[in-house]
């Protein structure tokens, strides 16, 4: 157990510490908010989100093989 001087240095480390995460911290409704923003496809059999075309291209190859590729994919990747 920290006594003294040692004890004081440590409470305030941890107090700085502290106020730096509550600086930038976000509420979980922002955290949301960006994290639904980022979801750009949604694969037409299952409605599962994707973050990009690439994703979605690999996931539906992989979960839907017997399904003919939605128009959207049918371009070839970039």
């Amino acid at each position: 157990m920290a006594r003294g001087h040692q004890k004081i240095q440590s409470q305030q480390k941890n107090a700085e510490k502290k106020a730096a995460a509550a600086k930038g911290a976000k509420s979980p409704q922002e955290k949301e908010k960006e994290a639904m923003a980022a979801l750009k496809a949604t694969c037409v059999v299952c409605k599962a989100q994707m973050v990009d075309l690439k994703g979605y291209r690999t996931h539906f190859e992989a979960k839907h093989p017997k399904a003919p590729l939605p128009p959207e994919l049918a371009a070839p990747a970039p």
